[in-house]
């Protein structure tokens, strides 16, 4: 039996590396070698595009939203009626005359959706809560990316069918999940290193302050950068017989000499998603705040947390068609790294 050189081994995989990669650390790369094609709709056009995929065949993609919904609503639960009033109550305890009149209603509501976006209504999750939700969003990104290609492959497919088919590559999804979230590690750093600089007073030092930004804004940059590439590995580890860490490379890969421009599209479909959170949240809030107001006895009726399950159900779908339709967009373009 041949036996392998460990040395030899590494240095092959760094320089495997190194030729995939042209770009060096700490060395100026010169235009003409990091110029990659890349030939993309624009903003507009392509988020037409993907609203269009699934307007297609809204029944199928209704019927999991709403599958989603209800497994969530078992197994997890819903945003808490409860905090929702208590919140409602203490705003109006605390602001006085702040959210008076037209205006003051909708900061109200604008603030209430902040909190709700931001998860202040969500009750408090047991361990295997956390797990389950965790396991139904997977779930519903691999029902969603299975459904579209066979969609755009030309096939006629059911729910059932994505709901029967589309888990096997769960535990690899799983992987590359974990990995993002210790992407997300400087992030929550930059947090954490905001929070303390508040309430110490850094913030209002001239020096200190600028420097304080710096580094923040690096540590936020790098999550940012290194999750970039991550999006594009959880559409690849789905493909038969990827592996998690062949699906990393691989977007990695992927997004040398365009990570730029795909980030803009990401950034644009996030604010898009809270666009359109507070469009549909504000007016809910509002209409609720009256409802409660002219008929007292409908303050158990929980129709802003059944609005945001049901937003949280869509969002989840369109951010995987989205990401879906934008990596094939990618792949149609065969130029190689630059």
């Amino acid at each position: 039996m041949k036996k392998i050189n460990p040395i030899k081994s590494t240095k092959k995989r760094v320089l495997t590396y190194l030729s995939r990669r042209p770009h060096r650390s700490f060395k100026k790369t010169l235009r003409r070698d990091y110029k990659r094609s890349l030939k993309l709709p624009g903003y507009m056009a392509f988020t037409k595009s993907v609203r269009q995929t699934l307007w297609a065949n809204r029944r199928t993609f209704a019927a999991l939203a709403l599958t989603y919904a209800l497994i969530t609503v078992v197994m997890v639960g819903i945003a808490s009626q409860d905090n929702y009033l208590t919140l409602v109550n203490t705003l109006k305890s605390t602001s006085g005359d702040l959210f008076n009149g037209f205006w003051g209603n909708i900061g109200s509501a604008s603030l209430m959706s902040l909190t709700a976006i931001t998860g202040g209504l969500s009750p408090t999750l047991t361990e295997s809560q956390q797990i389950y939700a965790v396991i139904i969003m997977i779930l519903t990104w691999l029902t969603t990316v299975w459904l579209l290609r066979n969609v755009l492959a030309g096939h006629k497919v059911k729910l059932r069918d994505g709901l029967y088919n589309a888990g096997s590559p769960i535990l690899p999804t799983f992987l590359v999940v974990l990995l993002a979230v210790v992407q997300m590690l400087p992030l929550a750093l930059a947090f954490i290193a905001y929070s303390a600089a508040s309430v110490t007073g850094l913030l209002d030092n001239g020096i200190e302050a600028m420097l304080f930004w710096v580094a923040d804004g690096l540590l936020a940059m790098l999550s940012v950068y290194w999750l970039s590439s991550t999006f594009f590995a959880l559409i690849i580890v789905t493909l038969p017989g990827m592996y998690p860490f062949q699906a990393i490379k691989t977007a990695g890969d992927l997004v040398v000499g365009r990570r730029l421009r795909l980030l803009f599209r990401f950034i644009w479909m996030a604010a898009g998603v809270l666009i359109i959170w507070g469009l549909v949240l504000i007016p809910t809030i509002i209409f609720d705040s009256w409802l409660k107001n002219v008929w007292a006895a409908a303050s158990w009726v929980p129709i802003v947390p059944v609005v945001l399950l049901t937003i949280s159900s869509l969002t989840i779908i369109w951010v995987s068609s989205y990401t879906y339709l934008l990596y094939r967009k990618v792949i149609a373009d065969d130029a190689g790294p630059a």
